[in-house]
């Protein structure tokens, strides 16, 4: 080998080896809670969704879905009415049926949750498809596994439908919530396009009938929909879109501050570490409240990740057991 080709073989290592030296220096820095800041004061924001308390609020998510079947009526009693433990929050989803009402529902279709494929006799069951009446006839606690591995409601039929466990609209959700307090609410449009503006629309009519446009805060991973609710509902309070998110991680990361204004949604509501970077450092956290936007984390199932993100400053933990937030957040667990 030639001595030019040699320095061009050395040359190229050079470069290589800088370009992976780079990489993993970016790594590192996207995946780590390396600032080792404490968490910023908050007591001067008015944001009510940024917790005052020194502790994370703590947030059902699909309302508790992981101790009864999600996003039912019978979940949402095995939390209100218990004994034991308490929550400030409630997530979910909304998706529109073919005749408009708005039904508590976390995936596309019904057929991972209920007995629709059998009933309808195909897979793909879109709540679009189908009226708020026929959807009634489904089993929403067919998917239902508690945490021995039983299915105690797979196999209802009919009449042994308990009413709690059929598909849920969002107004009986609020009229049966209405006797127990002023609860907080996380939803998410899951319909996109022109369907997903519809239940925005639909979503603004019920929030504003009921005097509840403060407690609740809407999100959506469509764009679309965040800009017709931006422009259509400007006193909706929603959380940030993806690109959002992904915005104000390199500018918190950057150091970058925004004026007054600049960002139009009071939350995000991101996970801790299922994405390529971290969100669950106290860089991030402390970046957003210094902007007034509130921090909720998903979807939280482990005590020694509740304990570390309430340490960081979060403002809610969203999780399938409220009650083990609930419980750790006070010692108990």
């Amino acid at each position: 080998m030639s001595k030019r080709a040699k320095r061009v073989l050395k040359a190229l290592a050079a470069v290589l080896l800088t370009l992976c030296a780079l990489a993993l220096a970016a790594y590192f820095i996207v995946t780590h809670d390396w600032s080792g800041a404490p968490p910023v004061d908050v007591s001067g924001l008015d944001n009510p969704y940024i917790s005052q308390t020194g502790l994370p609020m703590v947030s059902a998510h699909r309302s508790g879905g992981g101790i009864a079947p999600e996003n039912t009526l019978m979940a949402f009693r095995n939390v209100v009415e218990a004994q034991d433990f308490q929550v400030e929050i409630f997530e979910f989803d909304l998706a529109l049926t073919k005749d408009e009402q708005l039904i508590l529902l976390h995936d596309e279709t019904l057929d991972r949750t209920s007995d629709a494929v059998e009933l309808f006799g195909h897979q793909e069951v879109y709540p679009g498809d189908y009226t708020y009446d026929e959807l009634r006839q489904l089993n929403m606690g067919e998917g239902f596994v508690n945490e021995a591995g039983e299915t105690p409601y797979k196999g209802l039929r009919g009449d042994e439908i308990p009413e709690d466990l059929r598909v849920l609209k969002l107004e009986d959700l609020f009229d049966y919530l209405d006797d127990y307090g002023k609860y907080r609410f996380i939803m998410e449009i899951k319909d996109s396009g022109e369907r997903g503006c519809r239940a925005a629309d639909r979503i603004y009519q019920i929030l504003s009938e009921r005097d509840m446009l403060s407690r609740a805060i809407i999100g959506t991973f469509h764009g679309e929909v965040t800009e017709y609710m931006d422009k259509t509902y400007p006193d909706l309070l929603r959380s940030a879109g993806v690109m959002e998110v992904a915005a104000l991680y390199f500018y918190a990361l950057l150091d970058i501050d925004q004026p007054a204004g600049f960002y139009h949604f009071v939350a995000l509501q991101v996970p801790d570490e299922d994405y390529i970077v971290k969100l669950g450092t106290t860089r991030f956290v402390n970046y957003a409240h210094k902007h007034n936007i509130a921090v909720q984390f998903w979807t939280i199932n482990d005590p020694a990740h509740v304990r570390d993100l309430a340490g960081k400053g979060a403002d809610a933990i969203m999780s399938d057991y409220p009650d083990m937030v609930y419980d750790t957040l006070r010692g108990e667990s």
